[in-house]
């Protein structure tokens, strides 16, 4: 037997090493837990888990999901093998569906086995159901890779995976054998078990008769009388304590409720009745400990297949995840390539919380609808329903069709995320609520997500960076444990990331250099940037109202500025990020849209000063030049759009035309071919003809004899004529130079006006008048009448 527990045991230890990892990271690096939890990546995690088909696979994929100790390699292996999932839901025909089986069961058939203890019928048959659905996974496959040998790269490597689960027949022939679909074992899976049972009837049959013939003496008197099962034995209860016309044990009674009494002579029944369901359970346990025999000889085997399973269904999760929110599969980036233009490029990237978010309220708000809409169905089909309660139905249901329409057009609002090669530090700017820390997150999620082996939630391509760790100064965190003011945490926690992070890190600082004078927070923030720009992480991105920070792209080009848009006619953000443009001042003309005393928006002007006008003139034309530049890159791109659907267009009408031209020549060449079968078949019937018959068939030979022969004769009429013209003038024109009583003789060559053909004189009998001569291929006689000499 077995005596390792380390495969059985796979999904506890992963969530026992979660939280020894979890406890050694935060140990080395308390920034990690703060970053966790400003991002809600257990939230996220929870998310994704959701999707698992069993509990050790939502327990599996929380505890892989929170290791972010993995290479550069392991991340895109597991990227990989989400691919791979995700082809395989396009396919359809082999999707993972792991809900129809109970692996809680299976652990505890495959702890009984290691133990030597018979499985429960309902564990054997969960065993089974495992391991049908590791052979009916294989079988798809194998279809679809049959069909088509390209999708066996395109399912790598979980097909792989899927391929070399062990599966075992006779395990499966073994247990259907001897337990039913319910669990419970067959009374043909050993004679004693079939002898018990049918005991066991035999005596619940006598009992039944004896009980209904003691009971029906007893109706005459009473009619509170009736059989009942106590503990396994049959007896009967009374509902008064009247005097019984037979002897028995009473085993119960009291004051008004009745007595239950065992007759007497039901006691030996009784007695074999137990003794036969004892034999029962032996017999049955007997059985069961056959199969756990059977499996401490595959039991490797088992418990790697439980493993794989739990694996599958944690990749499926993932797979599943990033389908059903529009995930794409990230170019994952080891190494700067100086000839690539971007760093870091999510087009139209989603916050996943945002959105997982958004689509619940939708959900929510419409099964609300759908309900309201069932409530007004069913009181219509009622009657007498006041009018007044069905007007507060129609007005609810009115109200919540108009939440559903506003939830629609409030979609979260994707941000255009472009980080330039050479950039190291990304300073942000913008209003307050207008989206800056939700990008900040949706980065640093988003680069999470590609190193865990999820799909990007952002339009293709996606290309980013791997990067080892993600460090996170978000919020408003003030430390009362250690006496510390707002400044000082964030002061502390950037000094700790700054320690941290390596080369290869994302930092996100949100509010750099706020909560203290203004001054000296620019100078610190300013300071920190370029500590960072110079040795910190490989990528740090900060928002901040400090403008002196803006400066800092025209001094280093490791800076760059990106701002969020501000809608001043609206007075509300967009939530589009403007790239490359430093944000510029609206709160005056805020005030000023707002109605605030005109007195004081010119004095606030004027003390502003005339050069921080000028700045945000030369701001507001820089953002009106990028919203042009952006209107013509959007118009190329569609003119792109286009051009490569006519392409396409193109390429498939060439196709098509290709096609059509070879399928024409293909058919000329079969006909050519069929008529020079005819015309091989024609001649070599008139060959037969001819050897058959040379002289008297030979003109009803040459005559066409069907419509074949009629069109090769017409056919071949034209190539022929300007040689017959030629071969009938030469022989009149040796006739006319041939003396007549010419002697003919072997070896002259003839002119045969039959045929219109020479021939080559072979024999000549004088005697008879004839001649035997060979014309072409055909040796025939001759009379002397027949040929010019």
């Amino acid at each position: 037997m077995i005596s390792s527990l380390s495969l059985l045991c796979s999904c506890s230890s992963m969530i026992t090493t979660r939280f020894k990892w979890r406890a050694t990271a935060f140990q080395k690096s308390p920034n990690l837990e703060t970053t966790l939890k400003v991002l809600q990546w257990d939230s996220l995690c929870d998310s994704v888990a959701s999707f698992s088909g069993t509990s050790f696979g939502r327990q599996a994929t929380k505890a892989e999901l929170w290791r972010f100790d993995q290479s550069y390699q392991q991340s895109l292996r597991l990227l990989e093998e989400t691919n791979a999932a995700v082809e395989m839901h396009k396919h359809g025909g082999c999707v993972m569906d792991f809900t129809s089986i109970d692996l809680a069961l299976v652990k505890s058939a495959i702890q009984h086995a290691h133990r030597g203890f018979p499985l429960d019928g309902v564990e054997a048959i969960a065993l089974v159901a495992m391991l049908h659905l590791a052979d009916s996974l294989q079988v798809t496959l194998k279809e679809a890779i049959k069909e088509d040998s390209d999708w066996l790269q395109r399912f790598m490597p979980v097909a792989e995976m899927i391929m070399d689960m062990p599966v075992s027949h006779p395990l499966i022939k073994f247990i259907q054998k001897l337990v039913d679909e319910d669990g419970s074992v067959k009374d043909s899976a050993s004679p004693a078990l079939k002898r018990s049972r049918e005991q066991v009837r035999l005596l619940e049959r006598k009992l039944y008769q004896l009980m209904e013939s003691l009971i029906s003496k007893e109706m005459k008197e009473t009619s509170s009388v009736e059989v009942s099962n106590t503990d396994g034995r049959w007896c009967i209860r009374s509902g008064t304590d009247i005097k019984k016309s037979f002897d028995g044990l009473l085993l119960s009674s009291g004051s008004g409720t009745g007595s239950l009494v065992e007759p007497l002579s039901a006691v030996p029944l009784n007695d074999e009745l137990q003794q036969a369901r004892a034999s029962i359970t032996k017999a049955e346990a007997d059985v069961l400990l056959q199969i756990t025999h059977k499996m401490q000889t595959d039991i490797e085997d088992i418990e790697n297949l439980f493993n794989a399973i739990i694996q599958l269904d944690v990749i499926n999760a993932r797979a599943t995840y990033s389908i059903s929110f529009g995930g794409t599969y990230p170019d994952l980036i080891l190494s700067s390539e100086e000839q690539a233009k971007w760093k870091l490029f999510l087009p139209k990237a989603y916050h996943p919380l945002l959105l997982q978010q958004h689509r619940q309220k939708l959900h929510n708000a419409m099964k609300d609808v759908s309900e309201a809409t069932a409530e007004i169905r069913r009181r219509r089909q009622q009657v007498g329903i006041a009018t007044q309660r069905e007007e507060e139905t129609y007005a609810r249901l009115s109200s919540l069709e108009t939440q559903v329409a506003t939830l629609k057009q409030s979609s979260p609002v994707p941000v255009d995320i472009y980080v330039a090669q050479k950039t190291r530090v990304l300073v942000i700017t913008g209003p307050n609520t207008g989206g800056k820390t939700i990008l900040l997150k949706t980065v640093g999620l988003a680069a999470m997500m590609a190193k865990s082996g999820l799909f990007v939630l952002s339009s293709e391509p996606v290309r980013m960076p791997w990067f080892d760790y993600v460090f996170a100064d978000i919020g408003d965190e003030q430390s009362l444990s250690q006496s510390l003011s707002t400044f000082s945490g964030h002061l502390k926690q950037t000094s700790d990331i700054l320690s941290s992070s390596s080369s290869r890190s994302l930092v996100l600082l949100d509010e750099v250099g706020a909560g203290t004078n203004p001054l000296e927070g620019a100078a610190l923030g300013m300071s920190l940037l370029e500590c960072f720009a110079e040795s910190g992480a490989l990528l740090t991105m900060a928002t901040t109202h400090h403008g002196e920070l803006k400066t800092l792209k025209y001094s280093n080009d490791a800076f760059d500025n990106a701002c969020m848009e501000f809608d001043e006619a609206n007075l509300k953000p967009t939530y589009r990020v403007l790239w490359g443009i430093p944000g510029r001042s609206n709160a005056i003309n805020i005030a000023e849209r707002l109605g605030l005393p005109n007195v004081v928006v010119e004095n606030a002007r004027d003390l502003h000063g005339t050069a921080g006008a000028e700045i945000n003139q030369v701001i507001e034309d820089m953002e009106n030049l990028k919203q042009k530049v952006d209107e013509h890159i959007h118009e190329a791109r569609n003119h792109l759009r286009l051009g490569r659907e006519l392409y396409r267009k193109l390429v498939i009408s060439e196709g098509r035309t290709r096609e059509h031209g070879s399928s024409l020549k293909y058919r000329k060449i079969q006909e050519i071919s069929e008529a020079g079968k005819v015309a091989r078949s024609i001649l070599h019937k008139r060959v037969r003809q001819r050897r058959a018959s040379p002289t008297s068939n030979l003109a009803a030979a040459s005559k066409p004899e069907n419509e074949n022969e009629r069109m090769l004769a017409s056919f071949t009429s034209g190539q022929s004529t300007t040689r017959t013209e030629k071969d009938t003038a030469a022989a009149m024109l040796n006739d006319k130079q041939q003396p007549s009583g010419r002697i003919v003789k072997s070896g002259d060559t003839v002119h045969v006006s039959k045929f219109n053909k020479r021939a080559t004189v072979l024999k000549v009998d004088s005697s008879k008048q004839e001649i035997l001569v060979q014309l072409g291929n055909i040796k025939m006689k001759l009379t002397l009448a027949d040929i010019l000499i």
